[in-house]
């Protein structure tokens, strides 16, 4: 998340400028962008009736300052059991090839789920929104 919000700072001097990245954790196996129809569902059915633990880094930079909050948001998501059939279709309908788990929560990845634990569910989509407005505050960023 810092190496992204710094790749901008040289061409946005004088900016406030956030980086985030998430990997999913499956016990002690990280979980990458699956990239093709068959990994997503090989992922998603090692996962099913599992807890997978999202990391989502977030970084606010600010390009003025060279100053930069970073921190690093936890959620969980337990799945529900699921079929090869069900894994199969999820994934063909909504392709989610380019995502961390092999889901998209803010679709119809969220009926994959049984439960979820953490304290900012924006984090699960990638950006842990309430995270960053205590570090666009703390900037002086006047929200609402």
């Amino acid at each position: 998340a810092r190496q992204k919000a710094e790749a901008l700072a040289g061409n946005h001097p004088g900016h406030l400028i956030i980086g985030s990245d998430q990997v999913a954790v499956l016990g002690e196996q990280v979980l990458g962008k699956p990239q093709t129809f068959e990994r997503a569902c090989e992922q998603l059915l090692a996962c099913s009736g599992q807890q997978v633990c999202f990391l989502t880094g977030l970084a606010l930079l600010n390009s003025a300052t060279g100053q930069c909050q970073v921190d690093c948001i936890p959620f969980t998501v337990t799945l529900r059991e699921l079929s090869r059939e069900q894994v199969e279709r999820y994934v063909a309908a909504e392709q989610p090839l380019d995502c961390a788990g092999s889901f998209k929560a803010e679709g119809l990845g969220v009926s994959l789920f049984q439960s979820t634990h953490g304290c900012d569910a924006t984090s699960l989509i990638g950006l842990p929104l309430i995270r960053l407005v205590d570090m666009l505050t703390k900037e002086g960023v006047v929200i609402p």
